[in-house]
C-alpha cells in the first residue's frame, strides 16, 4: 500500500466523519419541550400581573424582565439550536446580532412609549369649581 493510498483513506475517514455531524437535529420531544417551556414562561408573568401578585412596580419590571431573558434563552435553545454543538463562531455572531436587535426594539419601544404618554395624554387639572358642591 503506497503513501498517496493511506492518505486519501485517511482524508476519505474524516471527511464521512465530518459529513454526519452537519448541523442541529432536532426531534419531536425537543419542539415539545420548548413549546411548553415558553408557555409556561408566558403564562406565570402573565398570571403575576393579571393577579396582582407583585406590588411594587420596579419589583415587577424586574421579574418581568428576567422572565422575557429567560423566554428568549429558551427560544434560542429549543428553537433556533443554538448551543454549543453547533459551528461556535455563528453560534457567537448570532447571539451577539440577537442582544443588539432586542436592546434596539427594547429601547426604542420605551422611547416611544414614554413620549406618547407625555405628549399624547391629556392633562387632568382640576378646577375649584368642579370641586365644590352647588349650594341650593
Amino acid at each position: 500500500m503506497s503513501a498517496h493510498d493511506i492518505h486519501a483513506g485517511g482524508a476519505h475517514d474524516a471527511h464521512d466523519d465530518h459529513h454526519h455531524d452537519v448541523g442541529p437535529h432536532s426531534t419531536f420531544s425537543g419542539y415539545m419541550t420548548g413549546f411548553i417551556l415558553s408557555v409556561i414562561l408566558t403564562a406565570i408573568p402573565f398570571w403575576l400581573i393579571m393577579a396582582k401578585v407583585i406590588e411594587g412596580r420596579t419589583t415587577a419590571v424586574l421579574v418581568l424582565g428576567a422572565f422575557a431573558i429567560v423566554q428568549i434563552l429558551v427560544h434560542m435553545y429549543y428553537f433556533l439550536h443554538m448551543n454549543s454543538k453547533v459551528e461556535a463562531g455563528w453560534t457567537l455572531l448570532s447571539t451577539i446580532f440577537t442582544v443588539v436587535f432586542v436592546v434596539i426594539a427594547l429601547s426604542g419601544t420605551l422611547w416611544v412609549m414614554f413620549h406618547m404618554n407625555a405628549n399624547m395624554m391629556p392633562h387632568h387639572e382640576v378646577s375649584p369649581a368642579a370641586t365644590t358642591t352647588p349650594q341650593p
